[in-house]
């Protein structure tokens, strides 16, 4: 019994044992899976958030088979036009280096590679648009037949969305990286140098001649040829404006330069400048010339290659720019002086100095129509009509008021030197000008002008008529002029001065002809007339106080003699310094009228003053106060005589003389002024 309960104790120890290993083994495996578990959380969350892809990469899978079968033509269709676009973004990138090298090395070989650069973006901007279509079409079939990712498709739709508003923003539209507009700046960098390295100023030997030929295009063919091919690559590109603007600064800065040998500062001068025409008459004849110049060597020129570079632009193109040229050049201000010139002060001189602009205006006539005729030389046109305008209208006004102007000078006194009036030296001078060859034309063809334009004929005779009534007006000036002297004497002298004057100068001329062979013989005998009662009643009247009478010497009466000598020459000499004091002052202008009347002087005074001085004169001589009597030598007397009448010097400082009365100014031509100081 004993036994049997020790087996049962036994068994009891190892069931205990048993269960307590068995116990420890369950809460370490317990442990393990807690541990487990507790690592595989993040996994599972994991797995968790992978779900959501898995699932749509497995949902094209289950989308329609045929969906599934067509979706690769699709693509197939889409990505071939996208794959050339990007071939031709390849190829534009190649062309890179040689469109940013220097033009000049191969001008040629530059235009070939910037049209192809052209042609392959002309390609781009028509199949970009094609190839990015054809892209959102397979991204809507692919989102209409679930066969992609949503996020895929999204990224998609976004990247394409980009691609279309830069083809739709041109600001943004840099196909090529901005590499044809860097192009094209170096083309016109190029057409700048090529113009500004050939452009060279005329010479001034060269031009100023007499030549009236068409000077010949100033650049060679070949940089022709070359400044056209650059023109025509942009104006393909829209910038043909530009080359236009440079073109005309080039030019125009070009003619420029040869106008400034001629130093035209004047042509800057304005009206409140200058007194009257007479202080500027140097440049207007200036004028003339270098207008001239301008228009036949330096515009005609100028026109001619507008024409050669610009001429597969078009007629507007070409006259445009020509235009542009010619007013930056100067042509405006040739034009604006010739408008000072016809706004200054009125005087006759002005009116031959509006014949003289009219004249080369009128000989470039042909050339302004030709040159500057078309509708782009508006303002050029509009200028120099109103220039001819004010020259036409102020010529005629000058013209017909002449008259008037010499007849209101008749009220004025006249000279007190007895020397020729400015008035009648300046018209004699001046109306033969205007029937002369070189000025009759014109004021006819002026008067024609200005007289067709109020509807009034004209006829040759009006101005030939007018001009003759201008000389008899001067006529009757100098029959008022001569009764107003109350000097006898200096009556006569005037009288002599004037007659002579207006028979010498108008003898032999257009005016003398007109006025007749008559006329001057009524002139030249009205000399002759004056002349003698002249002489006759001043110094003819001389020698008579050198009588002999009662100087008949005889024994005793020596002392008698002497008083009779002593009175004698006193009187003589009271008279005669009298006469000379008053006669010194008196002018007369004519050198022969003058050495004649002076020797007649000296015939009538000379020789019986030496008769008598040798004769009576040892009477007076040995005495003390011998000076007080014989006070002249016969010398010193003939001396005297010989230099009467002489001008005064003229100065020349300044030419400006008096205006026109009335409304003209202070009265006509400074009388004083001899008549070379007036043209």
């Amino acid at each position: 019994m004993a036994g049997s309960a020790n087996l049962n104790g036994d068994s009891r120890i190892e069931n205990l044992i048993s269960a307590r290993k068995s116990l420890k083994l369950s809460l370490e495996k317990s442990k393990s899976l807690g541990l487990a578990l507790e690592k595989a959380g993040p996994r599972l969350e994991e797995i968790g958030q992978r779900l959501p892809s898995l699932e749509a990469a497995v949902r094209p899978i289950r989308a329609d088979k045929d969906a599934l079968v067509a979706v690769g033509g699709h693509i197939n269709r889409a990505v071939g036009p996208a794959a050339a676009v990007l071939k031709v973004f390849d190829a534009v990138h190649g062309l890179e280096k040689s469109l940013l090298s220097d033009p000049r090395n191969d001008l040629a070989g530059y235009m070939a590679v910037l049209k192809r650069l052209e042609e392959a973006l002309r390609f781009l901007g028509e199949n970009c648009g094609l190839a990015i279509q054809w892209l959102e079409d397979i991204v809507e079939y692919l989102e209409d037949n679930t066969v992609a990712d949503e996020r895929y498709l999204a990224n998609l739709k976004k990247a394409l969305k980009n691609l279309r508003e830069l083809q739709n923003d041109e600001e943004k539209a840099r196909l090529d990286g901005g590499l044809l507009e860097a192009a094209l700046d170096k083309l016109e960098n190029e057409f700048r140098q090529l113009l500004t390295e050939n452009s060279v100023p005329l010479p001034m030997a060269a031009a100023l001649g007499d030549q009236a030929c068409i000077a010949p295009s100033p650049l060679p063919v070949s940089v022709i040829h070359k400044l056209q091919a650059i023109l025509g690559r942009l104006k393909a590109n829209n910038r043909l404006e530009k080359c236009i603007s440079i073109y005309v600064e080039v030019r125009s800065s070009n003619v420029r330069a040869s106008l400034q040998a001629l130093n035209l500062d004047y042509l800057e001068i304005s009206v409140s400048e200058f007194n009257d025409v007479q202080s500027i008459e140097g440049y207007i004849g200036q004028w003339g010339k270098h207008l001239e110049f301008a228009v036949k060597h330096l515009f005609e020129a100028e026109y001619k290659l507008c024409n050669d570079v610009f001429e597969r632009m078009g007629l507007d193109v070409w006259m445009g720019c020509f235009s542009r040229i010619a007013a930056q050049a100067g042509i405006l201000a040739f034009l604006q002086f010739g408008k000072t010139v016809t706004e200054s002060k009125k005087d006759p001189i002005k009116l031959l100095k509006l014949l003289d602009i009219f004249a080369s205006l009128n000989k470039l006539r042909l050339d302004f129509n030709r040159l500057f005729g078309g509708a782009a030389c508006a303002e050029i046109q509009n200028l120099t009509r109103d220039l001819i305008k004010s020259v036409i209208d102020g010529a005629a006004e000058i013209f017909w008021e002449l008259l008037l102007q010499v007849e209101l000078q008749r009220q004025s006194p006249p000279p007190l030197d007895g020397n020729v009036p400015r008035l009648v030296s300046f018209i004699t001078d001046y109306c033969n000008k205007l029937l002369g060859d070189d000025y009759k034309p014109i004021l006819t063809q002026v008067l024609i002008i200005h007289r067709s334009w109020k509807r009034q004929s004209f006829q040759e005779k009006l101005l030939v008529t007018e001009i003759l009534n201008i000389v008899k007006a001067v006529e009757l000036n100098l029959e008022t002029w001569i009764k107003a002297y109350e000097d006898p004497m200096l009556m006569n002298f005037f009288a002599m001065n004037n007659h002579w004057h207006l028979y010498k100068h108008l003898k032999g001329t257009k005016l003398g002809d007109l006025l007749g062979d008559s006329w001057l013989r009524e002139h030249e005998n009205y000399k002759e007339y004056y002349s003698t009662i002249f002489l006759r009643e001043s110094w003819g009247k001389l020698p008579s106080h050198l009588s002999r009478e009662g100087l008949i010497l005889f024994s005793g009466g020596r002392a008698t003699a002497r008083d009779l000598v002593k009175k004698r020459l006193k009187k003589f000499n009271e008279v005669f310094d009298e006469m000379y004091g008053k006669q010194s002052g008196w002018v007369m202008p004519e050198r022969d009228l003058r050495e004649k009347t002076c020797q007649l002087i000296v015939q009538a005074v000379v020789p019986v003053y030496r008769s008598y001085m040798q004769n009576y004169g040892p009477l007076v001589e040995q005495e003390a106060s011998s000076t007080k009597y014989a006070k002249y030598t016969v010398q010193k007397l003939e001396e005297m005589l010989s230099c009467l009448y002489r001008p005064k010097p003229v100065r020349h400082a300044s030419l400006r003389g008096r205006q026109f009365s009335g409304k003209y100014g202070n009265g006509m031509p400074d009388l004083r002024r001899t008549a070379s100081a007036v043209v």
